[in-house]
């Protein structure tokens, strides 16, 4: 059975971390467990844009990476980038297994609305499994329901279901 470790780069909620948990295992029939905290790797931060590099953290993490797990979630809660776009929700190394996402533009109030812990929650489940998704070897899919298409906005995550569309599942084996 393949396992993921869940690791929290810097201070994350301890219920969204265990719902993440339950949801990876429920979609991918494997078993995941929660890592020790990490703390953000500053050089990561660019001071220009306001933002953290992704990439820098995934090499980061590949560091500490334990040979007992098959792949790799980090969550935290900084605003990530990547040098060619705006704004990324998550990245993925599909060569190393290692991913990491960001709870902070899944969040309502970034964008100047009420906190909706629930909303959220699944915002995060969502990112979570799209990312681990590229670890498995998927790439972007065309169908905007499915959890493998590309987040483009917030909008877009919504849009899309918690689930993978028949080709991705079967691509899978699930």
């Amino acid at each position: 059975m393949r396992r993921i470790l869940i690791i929290p780069i810097g201070s994350i909620d301890s219920d969204i971390l265990r719902n993440i948990a339950i949801a990876l295992e429920k979609t991918f029939c494997c078993k995941a467990g929660l890592g020790k905290e990490m703390p953000i790797p500053q050089n990561s931060y660019n001071a220009w844009r306001k933002q953290y590099q992704s990439t820098i953290i995934l090499q980061k993490m590949h560091d500490i990476k334990p040979k007992n797990f098959d792949l790799i979630l980090g969550v935290t809660d900084v605003d990530l980038y990547v040098p060619e776009l705006n704004f990324v929700f998550g990245e993925a190394d599909v060569f190393s297994g290692i991913t990491v996402i960001s709870l902070t533009r899944l969040r309502q109030e970034f964008y100047g609305l009420h906190p909706d812990r629930g909303l959220l929650q699944e915002r995060a489940i969502k990112e979570a499994i799209h990312e681990i998704g590229h670890a498995y070897g998927l790439n972007h899919c065309t169908n905007p329901k499915c959890i493998m298409y590309f987040s483009n906005s917030l909008r877009d995550t919504d849009r899309k279901g918690p689930g993978f569309c028949d080709i991705c599942k079967s691509k899978l084996g699930i």
